[in-house]
This record gives structure tokens, C-alpha cells and sequence, in this order.
């Protein structure tokens, strides 16, 4: 029946002319039983201008939209049943139909890929970046199936042995000899030797302290004492101002007194004596001197005594030898004993007198 395009008059049926919708088309596509877009022609002299406003199509940016778009709006003049001039009959509308119809489905994008990490990655990266500085940092040593003290010595030995130059010894080097010098350690026996003569000499010390008090009080002053037959006894002392006697030693001195009996003993009681200062001790007139002075002159020394010798102590007096008694003792006979500046007569034990001094020869 036709119909004259004008409102109200009835439509022709809907199962006439019906299309499928857009959800019939899209299944028809994914399903694979849609026809492509090549068969699908749509009549231009049958979709009017007129009744379907382009502003009334909805923009579809999905994929496949280009032909949904013109089947719409073929069915949509077929419904209307209003004759006009056909969209197709233009240029342009059968350049865009066929460019729609002719356009590439594009790809479906892949899935997206979260780019969060789990907390077991994390744990894991953060335990073995560290192992392995660790690992680098191990000696090499430590990783050789026998390391050890042992082993580690047993390395060293053959690298030094793998780095050792080749010496060539002349043939007469084997006669070359080490001499040894002189010096000799001291022995024990010395070193006990040496600690009991410092023993002695500190009593002999204390001993000539501790009866100095006595011995000074006993002294004779100003008049000539039973067995001193010593010619100044009466001089003043340096410390009252006196000078040096004829053997130039101070007056009233051990020292001066022993070369006084030396002088007489050998005969020469008056100028010119025979042994002064410069003869017997020239090196200094100090009772210290007394030993290294015979020493120096090759005059016999020793720890048995004689009559007429020179008792040496190392605290710096000398004493005559009286007589020698059977005992081991000995009488001594001196001037300034425990600084009196007077005559003196005592017996000790002749082991208490460190050196003899036999008279000069």
C-alpha cells in the first residue's frame, strides 16, 4: 500500500521492512555470522534527506560505529516513508558511506598491566642486593675447599717460594769466618762479687759514721800522742787557713800523714824528699786517687797485707800499716780519721781494708 509522506497517514509494517539494531549487528560480528561490509549495500534512492536530521544520529566512537551509523539511518527513512532527495545521490554522502564502509576494524587493546609490585618482591630484592657485597667483599682464600690456618700458611710459603730469586755464593765464601769482639757478658759470679764489695764499702761507711763521735773525742791536739812521730802535727788545717806541706798535701791529711811514713821508711826524713805529690800520686792528691796512681806507675797491689804497705779505702782514706797481727787483723796507724785532723790508732780485720798499696819501689 502506498503511502504519501504526509504525518498521520499509517506506516507499512515493521517486519516489511526491518533491520537489525545495533546489539544484533555487534553480535552478529563477534558471533562471525555477520555479513562483511562489502555485501551490505543500502538503496541511496531509498533513505530521504529530509526526515532523518544528521544532529538526531548519536556519535558512536566504538568500533565498527561508520556502518552502524548508515544502517540507522536507512531504517529510519524507510520507516518515515518521506520521498526526498536520497542522502546517496551526493558526492560526498556516497564518498562517506563507502569510506565507513571500507574502514579498517582496529585492533582491541590489550589488557593493562599493573605495574604495582607485591611486598615478596620487595622483601626478596632488599635481601639480595646486600648478599651480594657480601659476597664480593669474602676474600678469595675463603672459598678454596681446604682454607684454614694451616692452608693459608702452606699458600704464603709456596708464593714466597714462587717469588724467591736464585742466589749464586761464590766459592770463596765458604772460607770467610765471623770474628767475635771482645766484649764478654759478666757473669753471675762477678755480679755477686761486685754487690758484696758495695755491701762492704756501705759498712765500712756506716761503721766510720757511727764512731766518728768517739774517735774524734779520743783525738790529741797540740801535743805530740804515744807513737806519732808525725812533724806537723801542730799546723794549722785548711779549714783553719793552713796551706801545703813539703810534700803538698794539705796539712794534718791522711794523705800527708801516709806520705810522711813512706818518706821515712825510705830514708828520707828532711828536703828534698823523696816521694811528694807529683812522685807518688800526680794524677790528683785525693785519697780516691791513691789506687789507680800505683795502677799507673806498675806498683804492686793486694788484698794481703804488710807492714810498711797503704791501706786503701774506696770512701776515700788511706792508713799506715802498723804490724799485722796472726789473727788476720791488722794495726793501723793515720791522721784524720773521721775527720779529726788528728792521730789515730786502731786494729780492724784485714778483710775489712778493700786494697793494699806495697810501698813504692
Amino acid at each position: 500500500m502506498p503511502h504519501s509522506g504526509e504525518p498521520g497517514t499509517s506506516a507499512p509494517s515493521e517486519n516489511q521492512n526491518a533491520f537489525p539494531s545495533r546489539r544484533e549487528l555487534r553480535a552478529q560480528r563477534e558471533a562471525g555470522s555477520a555479513p562483511s561490509d562489502a555485501s551490505v549495500e543500502v538503496p541511496a534512492e531509498s533513505i530521504p534527506m529530509t526526515s532523518v536530521p544528521l544532529a538526531s544520529v548519536p556519535a558512536v566512537s566504538t568500533p565498527g560505529a561508520d556502518q552502524d551509523v548508515a544502517l540507522i539511518v536507512a531504517q529510519a527513512g524507510r520507516r518515515s516513508g518521506v520521498s526526498s532527495t536520497p542522502l546517496a545521490r551526493t558526492p560526498a554522502a556516497r564518498r562517506g558511506l563507502a569510506s565507513a564502509a571500507s574502514a579498517p576494524r582496529p585492533a582491541p587493546r590489550p589488557a593493562r598491566v599493573s605495574n604495582r609490585r607485591s611486598p615478596l618482591k620487595i622483601a626478596v630484592t632488599l635481601l639480595a642486593i646486600p648478599g651480594l657485597f657480601l659476597t664480593a667483599g669474602l676474600p678469595a682464600y675463603a672459598f678454596s675447599p681446604g682454607a684454614g690456618a694451616n692452608h693459608g700458611a702452606a699458600s704464603t710459603r709456596s708464593l714466597a717460594e714462587a717469588g724467591a730469586q736464585g742466589v749464586t755464593v761464590a766459592a770463596g765464601a765458604s772460607a770467610v769466618t765471623v770474628a767475635r769482639d771482645g766484649f764478654t757478658a759478666t757473669s753471675k759470679e762477678e755480679l755477686a762479687q761486685k754487690e758484696a764489695d758495695a755491701k762492704r764499702a756501705l759498712a765500712a761507711q756506716k761503721a766510720a759514721e757511727s764512731a766518728r763521735a768517739t774517735a774524734a773525742s779520743f783525738a790529741v791536739y797540740g801535743v805530740r800522742a804515744e807513737g806519732d812521730d808525725y812533724q806537723w802535727y801542730n799546723m794549722p788545717t785548711e779549714s783553719q787557713g793552713g796551706g801545703f806541706s813539703p810534700f803538698n798535701y794539705y796539712y794534718r791529711e791522711c794523705v800527708d800523714f801516709v806520705a810522711w811514713r813512706l818518706n821515712r821508711d825510705a830514708g828520707s826524713t828532711s828536703a828534698p824528699f823523696k816521694w811528694t805529690w807529683s812522685s807518688l800520686t800526680p794524677s790528683g792528691g785525693n785519697a780516691s786517687n791513691w789506687a789507680n796512681a800505683w795502677s799507673s806507675h806498675g806498683w804492686p797491689t793486694s788484698k794481703t797485707p804488710v807492714v810498711g804497705a797503704v791501706a786503701w779505702f774506696n770512701f776515700n782514706h788511706v792508713a799506715y800499716v802498723q804490724s799485722v797481727g796472726g789473727d788476720g787483723s791488722v794495726v793501723l796507724e793515720e791522721y784524720n780519721w773521721m775527720g779529726s785532723h788528728a792521730y789515730n790508732k786502731r786494729t780492724i780485720k784485714a778483710s775489712e781494708v778493700p786494697l793494699f798499696l806495697y810501698p813504692p819501689a
